[in-house]
């Protein structure tokens, strides 16, 4: 399987701490979950593949580009309505106002939104924020979502529909890079499992071995602190 992206000893330093240290990794599966323990590094690491900050070192390589959207943990909601909140990213993409509005309307009900429209987004519950940002990010039909802890702060109802969602756009042919502490969630989402520890990839395994016989020491010892 050809990589979308490559990572060729790519660095970030902040001061005198090195947070990503020497990454060097090809990325070729459709669902891609990174593991690590708190403070490992995996919300910078996406954030550099997304562009979101620059690398102090090594370079990102993009085989051919690929159009993304990013949801973060905490959805940023604009004081307006659920669906202005999904027009507002087509608009900055150019569509004309009947697309936006036909495109932000289907996303909306691809996420079970729909009666919610015209309610403003900020009133909604944290877990219909969070479905309201991936109707953002799917509207765009990016070629690649980034996920970073999308479900951390929901109760698991709430969770579980995110998850429902995250498998019907990656259904859909895009691309899923994602972090979770959520190590069941990992295994229904990933295809691959990425595990960084102290800024350095430790291993790249599919998923079902990794939950089976990870390869690194770091990586068994935080499964077994997570594991119920």
């Amino acid at each position: 399987m050809n990589a979308w992206l490559t990572m060729d000893s790519l660095g970030l330093t902040e001061g005198s701490t090195r947070i990503i240290d020497d990454v060097s990794l090809a990325l070729s599966a459709q669902r891609t979950v990174v593991l690590g323990p708190n403070g490992a590094g995996k919300s910078t690491l996406l954030r550099l593949i997304h562009g979101l900050l620059r690398p102090s070192a090594g370079t990102l390589r993009w085989p051919q580009a690929l159009s993304q959207a990013m949801v973060f943990q905490r959805p940023i909601m604009l004081r307006t309505t659920a669906l202005a909140n999904v027009i507002y990213g087509l608009k900055l993409k150019g569509c004309t106002a009947h697309e936006c509005d036909r495109r932000a309307r289907q996303a909306l009900a691809h996420v079970g939104l729909e009666a919610l429209a015209q309610r403003p987004a900020r009133l909604l519950s944290g877990g219909e924020q969070q479905r309201v940002a991936l109707a953002r990010a799917w509207a765009l039909e990016p070629q690649l979502l980034i996920l970073d802890e999308p479900t951390a702060s929901l109760d698991p109802a709430s969770s579980r529909e995110v998850e429902r969602i995250i498998n019907d756009i990656a259904a859909s042919g895009t691309r899923i890079l994602m972090t979770t502490h959520n190590l069941g969630q990992a295994r229904r989402i990933a295809e691959e499992i990425v595990f960084i520890d102290r800024g350095r990839i430790a291993e790249q395994t599919p998923v079902a071995e990794f939950f089976r016989l990870p390869r690194t020491p770091a990586a068994q010892d935080f499964l077994q602190e997570e594991m119920p």
